[in-house]
């Protein structure tokens, strides 16, 4: 995780190649340095986080005004949490989660890693019973083809009787005519 958040890029278009220094919370941007000075001037307010200082940017809270990591997993909604949104103080954003059943990440990590296993592993059994089900599909396309080939066949062999039959008995008529 730390080495993804070492090789995080600029969020700006113009300097897309320069590695990211800093991550603004409330603009949801990555900036190299060039960037980080406009930003400061612009937006003095807004909370900076050290890419050096962060272990990954992935684990600070989005909400707006939080600025604080990741610490809480809600079960009634799925989503990690940070202090500010279990605050019992509600407003300004606060305590979105107050009367959610909360728990410490570490708590919950555990019992999400097995779910993600059980998934994997029902998604692999799934992939089998699809790739079996592709290849008894292809053996029935393959048995239709071989019995449209046979019905063509059978199907040329009356015809051609039949016009034997037919050839058979024009013969017989114009003998009788003569």
């Amino acid at each position: 995780m730390e080495n993804e958040n070492k090789n995080q890029k600029c969020s700006s278009n113009e300097h897309k190649e320069i590695e990211a220094i800093n991550y603004c919370q409330i603009c949801k941007i990555y900036m190299c340095n060039k960037c980080n000075n406009i930003h400061n001037k612009l937006c003095p307010n807004h909370a900076l986080y050290n890419r050096d200082l962060t272990e990954n940017f992935s684990f600070i809270c989005k909400e707006e005004n939080h600025f604080a990591e990741l610490n809480y997993f809600c079960k009634n909604h799925n989503i990690l949490c940070c202090s500010a949104c279990i605050c019992k103080i509600k407003g300004k954003g606060n305590g979105q989660h107050t009367d959610c059943d909360v728990c410490f990440i570490e708590d919950i990590k555990d019992i999400k890693k097995n779910k993600l296993k059980e998934n994997i592993q029902l998604l692999e059994n799934l992939s089998k019973n699809f790739q079996d089900s592709i290849d008894k599909l292809k053996n029935i396309l393959k048995k239709i083809n071989e019995n449209k080939d046979a019905l063509k066949m059978e199907v040329q062999k009356v015809f051609t009787k039949l016009r034997n039959a037919i050839n058979d008995r024009e013969d017989e008529l114009i003998l009788g005519i003569d």
